[in-house]
């Protein structure tokens, strides 16, 4: 959740830190420090709050190379100046900062402090720093031996970089469950927990593997192992441009990854619709027709808005597959002992690449021998490269912390899975036809609803005002209206809660009241007619009721109905979250909320 940034070259680091730090922001964190090495000692700058707040408190000769800088999400101590990130050393020699968390940092803390060291912060990272500082009293010969000296001595999850006053020519990295990596320049480096934050200066990147540590200078890089062993790696090339993490015009990051939808999609279907056969084409996915043909159940595993869209994953790959699939929170699955069958096939879905439990559960699967493929957004991302195959959603950078273009993106990779699957079993090609014609009209259709966005605004406003409100659905509508209330909850924080519309009547239709409105996902499909007696149930007890809808309802159904444009039954979800995200989007501005950085939260969720 934290980010790391870091710099070695000929360039003055702090702009560069700072820079990167900011394109770090949408992770979520509640401090952020920088360090520099200058002149043969540390420069060191921190703050309790945003990384605007830190620019402001560097002094206009703040300079030095190499340097490196963090945003801290705090999980050891309280969000205050002294937790914050670099922790340094005793001597003020060694700068550290980290992502994850050290298991047994009370036992290091307490070895330290009976040899006299004393700590000045909570934080598990402090330990690190004076591990360092040891290994050298203990006669280590240069930083790299210090480091590794110190990890060995380490148990939990880390990504770090380590600076050193007296070797002011390089930066140390390790990592060990939390991401980390190298990015190449013209004679300079840098490292970064997340590529977003090193946009605009390289396109080459070097990811580093678990148990890996690097060595960085302005020439160059070398990876190896805690016991000095030398790994090969060669850089590998991002292709997300500046423009698509800049904010530009827009007010926030959410709304204009919203606008971004019907080319996000587009990005998503190029050059996998394969319309000879009326099929589509999924070469990444590292699956023989007989081994897809062999594949007797799907298991979806995602966490948050990953785990809605892929129980409409599961609808989609039923319906068109007709192979039994399900969806699972994977932060749950890790803590089971889950039955693990060969002729299941599993599917990690993560827009980061890099959320911990996701991450947890591939590993159990694959050590019980499970074939598992990835939905990710993320090029090179650890999920990405963990998984053995998969589908990338090429929705470029998500800077807002709420999910919206990598939810759409992720169902339309869904639709070509489940498009893939099922014209290889008994989808007809006619029926192939008909997905294919509605996958591609979804751009178009979406635009169509962005351009209603000041009408879906004024409803906004009024569930701005309300405590609480109830998101319904059926059948496919329900992940729907999943989602639909946890966009209004982690934005606006007002309360929202999901059920499936027929569950309404087994207690939760004791809620029902005025001052409580429901939004309803009312498709015109074969349950109209039972989503409308839903709708009389509600409003016979004088509840408000919002419908998302590809008609107008009558007042005695629905005060206010959101319509939007009518796609085939398995495709008309992707279309109707995109109303759901607009209405979260205007009430948190109402509100005067922070959109892009919702309290409490961050988008690569990388610790436990």
């Amino acid at each position: 959740m934290c980010g790391i940034v870091g710099y070695v070259g000929p360039q003055d680091a702090a702009p560069i830190l700072l820079e990167g730090l900011g394109r770090l922001e949408y992770r979520g964190y509640d401090s952020a420090g920088v360090a520099l090495s200058s002149k043969g000692a540390l420069k060191v700058r921190k703050v309790s709050g945003r990384v605007a707040d830190l620019a402001a408190e560097l002094p206009a000769r703040f300079k030095g190379s190499p340097g490196i800088g963090h945003t801290r999400w705090a999980t050891h101590g309280e969000p205050n100046e002294v937790n914050a990130h670099p922790q340094l050393d005793a001597a003020g020699r060694i700068a550290v900062v980290h992502n994850g968390i050290i298991e047994n940092a009370d036992e290091l803390r307490a070895k330290l402090t009976a040899d006299g060291v004393e700590f000045v912060s909570q934080t598990d990272t402090e330990v690190v720093a004076h591990l360092v500082a040891a290994a050298f009293a203990a006669g280590a010969g240069d930083l790299e031996q210090a480091v590794r000296q110190a990890l060995r001595q380490v148990v939990g999850a880390y990504g770090l970089a380590v600076l050193d006053a007296e070797y002011p020519d390089r930066i140390v990295i390790a990592r060990n469950g939390s991401p980390v990596l190298l990015g190449v320049g013209e004679k300079e480096m840098f490292v970064a927990s997340d590529v977003a934050a090193l946009i605009g200066y390289t396109r080459q990147v070097v990811y580093l593997d678990d148990g890996e540590l690097a060595t960085i200078t302005a020439g160059g890089y070398r990876t190896y192992t805690l016991d000095d062993r030398s790994t090969a790696k060669s850089p590998s090339t991002i292709d997300w441009d500046v423009v698509g993490a800049e904010i530009g015009d827009h007010a926030h990051y959410l709304i204009k990854e919203i606008q971004e939808q019907p080319r996000t999609i587009e990005r998503a279907l190029k050059g996998r619709i394969d319309e000879r056969f009326e099929t589509a084409h999924l070469g990444g996915l590292n699956l023989s027709v007989r081994e897809a043909r062999e594949v007797k159940r799907v298991k979806i595993l995602g966490c948050g808005s990953a785990c809605y869209a892929g129980e409409l994953g599961a609808q989609l790959i039923e319906d068109l597959a007709r192979v039994p699939a399900s969806a699972e929170a994977a932060s749950e699955f890790r803590y089971r002992n889950p039955v693990v069958e060969p002729d299941t096939l599993y599917v990690a879905v993560s827009q980061s690449g890099e959320t911990i439990d996701t991450l947890a559960a591939v590993q159990e699967l694959q050590r019980k021998g499970g074939r598992v493929i990835g939905i990710v957004n993320v090029v090179g991302s650890t999920i990405a490269r963990q998984v053995d195959g998969g589908i990338y959603l090429h929705a470029g950078p998500e800077m807002s912390v709420a999910a919206t273009k990598s939810f759409t993106s992720t169902v339309a990779a869904f639709a070509l899975l489940a498009l893939h699957l099922g014209r290889m079993r008994d989808l007809s090609p006619e029926q192939g036809r008909r997905i294919i014609a509605g996958l591609t009209a979804l751009p178009g259709q979406i635009t169509e609803i962005i351009e209603r966005s000041e009408m879906i605004a004024g409803v906004a406003a009024e569930i701005a005002q309300s405590r609480s409100v109830m998101f319904v659905g059926r059948r496919r509508g329900w992940p729907v209206a999943r989602e639909g209330a946890q966009k209004l909850k982690e934005i606006s924080y007002v309360h929202a809660e999901a059920y499936p519309s027929a569950e309404l009547k087994h207690g939760p239709l004791a809620l029902i009241s005025p001052e409580m409105p429901t939004v309803a996902i009312v498709p015109d499909d074969d349950l109209l007619d039972k989503n409308t007696s839903t709708l009389s149930e509600i409003k016979a007890r004088k509840g408000p009721v919002i419908a998302v809808a590809h008609r107008e309802l009558p007042a005695e159904l629905a005060d206010r109905t959101l319509v939007i444009p009518k796609n085939e039954p398995e495709l008309d979800p992707i279309l109707m979250s995109i109303p759901l995200q607009i209405l979260a989007y205007h009430a948190a501005v109402v509100l005067e909320r922070d959109v892009d950085k919702p309290r409490n939260l961050a988008k690569s969720v990388t610790v436990e």
